[in-house]
């Protein structure tokens, strides 16, 4: 009697655990049709990589991250010491992240021994935040305090808690100039995009992006979003220029350092530490590590097409100059009255 009601309560249990099981798994599945039904009625336009960008919340996007990017703005719960890492794509992304991690754990790690930049990509070691929430074995990457991520979310679709002043998240921008940003994007788009899907055009990626529908775009909005936090709010958002990172490493990397709570001492400005993480992180080194040039980014992209040239100037041997009419004209009309100028050589 006692055997056969043990059994009866651990079929009860495992029922019950299959019907728990069951219940959560349909929720899922009914919220993933509420997303698809969401995403499926926005507005949309030809993607660069992608079949299709959507229109999300003023911004571009592709319906893969957008799932992604509204599960992090739904639950992700910032902490008191966390950093963001914030970019429009193809704006020095991997870079920052390669210089954060390296700038914020070298009392773990040394530039010259067994760094984690030399078997893992920046991206490992820096997830986004729709990355931890499409895939679950990253989450372990963002477990630990500080917590360093990445997105690239315009300002005002940030998760509340990363903006909330009273947390004391910090955020960190990078802002390239727009001409280079646009050829780096482009250069990406033609390794990135799949085979089946026609190939886009120079003429025609320059005429979409001069209207706005670029990847987490348009650029204007995406960079005078974090500007004016900048401004406002500096002690919350640090602002740096890839122009000036490119040109003056060592002070830009001191200002970094500074904001994320870990300024670099005197001894380690003596020992040179700086130019060390400095060489480690650059675009030259990162392209040739072999683990750059294997793998793939979030199962989609190949890890070799992230890593360019990382040169300022570069758009000169692409635009026209009557693309360069076009999108001056633009950028000022967009941009002008703010105090934001860009660099476009060096």
């Amino acid at each position: 009697m006692e055997n056969d009601q043990t059994k009866a309560t651990t079929a009860a249990a495992a029922a019950s655990k299959e019907a728990a099981t069951t219940t959560t798994t349909s929720k899922e599945a009914d919220h993933d049709d509420c997303h698809d039904l969401l995403i499926a009625s926005l507005p949309k336009e030809r993607g660069w990589v992608f079949h299709h960008y959507y229109l999300y919340q003023g911004f571009w996007c592709t319906a893969v991250f957008i799932r992604g990017e509204m599960a992090a703005q739904q639950h992700f719960q910032a902490r008191q010491n966390d950093i963001a890492l914030t970019t429009i794509p193809k704006s020095g992304t991997t870079w920052l992240k390669a210089l954060a991690f390296s700038i914020l754990h070298r009392q773990h790690y040394t530039p010259s021994q067994n760094h984690p930049l030399l078997t893992s990509t920046p991206h490992t070691l820096v997830p986004f935040l729709f990355q931890a929430f499409l895939d679950q074995d990253l989450t372990s990457n963002i477990a630990h305090s500080p917590r360093l991520f990445s997105t690239h979310l315009p300002y005002h679709a940030l998760p509340p808690s990363i903006k909330s002043f009273a947390i004391g998240c910090r955020i960190v921008y990078l802002c390239r100039n727009p001409y280079d940003t646009f050829i780096s994007a482009w250069h990406f788009c033609t390794k990135a995009r799949p085979d089946s899907l026609e190939p886009l055009s120079l003429n025609d990626a320059f005429d979409m992006y001069c209207r706005g529908v670029f990847g987490y775009g348009p650029f204007w909005d995406h960079v005078l979003g974090y500007w004016k936090e900048s401004l406002e709010r500096p002690q919350k958002v640090l602002f740096l220029k890839y122009e000036d990172l490119k040109e003056n490493p060592i002070l830009h990397m001191k200002r970094l350092a500074e904001f994320m709570g870990v300024p670099f001492s005197i001894e380690e400005e003596k020992e040179d530490l700086i130019e060390e993480i400095s060489r480690l992180c650059s675009i030259n080194n990162l392209r040739e590590l072999d683990v750059n040039k294997t793998g793939k980014f979030v199962s989609l992209f190949e890890n070799k097409t992230l890593f360019r040239r990382g040169e300022v100037g570069d758009w000169v041997n692409y635009l026209t100059p009557e693309m360069v009419e076009r999108l001056d004209k633009i950028i000022k009309e967009k941009m002008d009255g703010f105090g934001l100028t860009f660099k476009t050589s060096l």
